[in-house]
Parts: structure tokens; C-alpha cells; sequence
């Protein structure tokens, strides 16, 4: 693993923390009767998702100790996973597209796009494991989204809008971040170029229908 991301473990295990916050008021505090929760797909996304998260996190830690054997075994599992994860968004699509805010189907036909592209490319140069690692990456930060789309409304009480712009500015900012760096160690960052791209088709796409 490159030198300057020998801590990416690490910051992945952040998610852990984010993530409960964020679907805590939501879900977890719901357990073990889930009264709240009106759709089985749900759970069986929820269950999908901590795999997914899981794997996320496991695999820097794999490669900074030189399991790589136990890397590219878990790397050929997520080809399994993400499918299902991908499955998983359709029900809650279906379900805002059949509401009265089928806008609303935007945010998972969003992030699902973005973690296809950022995934397929990251399998893609599997086997070029600076572009690998890159595009893995920003296929994590997608769980941002839906992470601080919680925290900030659900605790903080901030707007729709707010929420939206607050969340692209910190996607962002890591990944200008990330480019910087990568500048300055003569890496190549054009998955970071990609990725930021596509964030603000992401975020055009998002202006255009709350704000229009």
C-alpha cells in the first residue's frame, strides 16, 4: 500500500460511528421490535449494507498487512454483494416512485449510480492497484450521503436544502483533498477527477428537482 494511504483503514472505521448516528433515531433505536418500520426490504437492505460496509472497511487493513491472498478472497465475494446491494435500493425506488414525492426515488437511483460506476471501475483495474484503491475510495464516500443525510435533519435539524449542500461540500472537499495529496506525491488522481464529476452531476440533477 502506498505510504500516504497507510491509514485508510482507519479512516474507513470511521464510518462506523458516522453510520450509527446517522440511522440511529431512524432504525437502530427501533430494535428489537421495529414498529416503526413498515416494509421487510428494509431490514434485508440494512443486513446487505453492513456487509457491504464491512467488507469496506476490512480490506485496507488486509493489504497493510500484506494479506493479500485474504484480500482478493473477500474482493471476489463483493462480487456477490454488490449485486444485492444494488437489488436492495429497488424496493424503496419503487416505493417513492408510487408516492406522492416520486422525486424523492432521486437519492437512491443517485448514490446506486454512483457506486456502480465507482465499483465497476475499481474492478476494472483490479489488477493496477493504485487506480483500484482510488476508485474503491470514492465508492465509499458515497455512504456519506446518506449518512449525513440523517445526522443533519434528523439531530441538528437542518433544512432539505442545507442538508444537500453541506454533504457535497464535504464529498468534495476530501476529494480535493485527496488530489492535493496525490499532486504532491506525483500519484495519479484521476479517479479523484471522476469522482468529482460526477458529484456534480449528482448535485445539478439534485438542484434541478427541489429547487425548479
Amino acid at each position: 500500500m502506498e505510504k500516504s494511504y497507510r491509514y485508510l483503514g482507519y479512516f474507513f472505521l470511521l464510518l462506523i460511528p458516522l453510520i450509527f448516528v446517522g440511522f440511529y433515531k431512524t432504525y437502530i433505536v427501533q430494535f428489537p421490535s421495529f414498529e416503526k418500520v413498515k416494509h421487510t426490504f428494509i431490514h434485508i437492505h440494512a443486513a446487505i449494507a453492513v456487509v457491504w460496509v464491512t467488507l469496506i472497511i476490512v480490506q485496507p487493513f488486509l493489504v497493510g498487512n500484506k494479506k493479500m491472498a485474504w484480500h482478493r478472497k473477500l474482493g471476489k465475494l463483493s462480487y456477490f454483494i454488490f449485486p444485492l446491494l444494488m437489488l436492495s435500493f429497488i424496493p424503496s425506488i419503487v416505493n417513492n416512485l408510487n408516492s406522492d414525492t416520486p422525486k424523492y426515488a432521486f437519492f437512491a437511483i443517485g448514490d446506486g449510480s454512483l457506486l456502480i460506476l465507482f465499483y465497476c471501475m475499481a474492478i476494472k483495474y483490479r489488477k493496477k492497484s493504485s487506480l483500484h484503491m482510488r476508485y474503491m475510495i470514492a465508492a465509499a464516500m458515497v455512504l456519506l450521503g446518506p449518512t449525513v443525510g440523517r445526522i443533519l435533519p434528523n439531530i441538528f435539524g437542518f433544512s432539505d436544502l442545507a442538508t444537500q449542500n453541506i454533504q457535497f461540500a464535504i464529498i468534495q472537499s476530501i476529494l480535493i483533498a485527496l488530489i492535493i495529496s496525490d499532486i504532491r506525491n506525483k500519484k495519479k488522481y484521476s479517479p479523484y477527477l471522476i469522482a468529482i464529476v460526477c458529484w456534480c452531476v449528482h448535485q445539478s440533477i439534485f438542484y434541478y428537482l427541489f429547487l425548479i
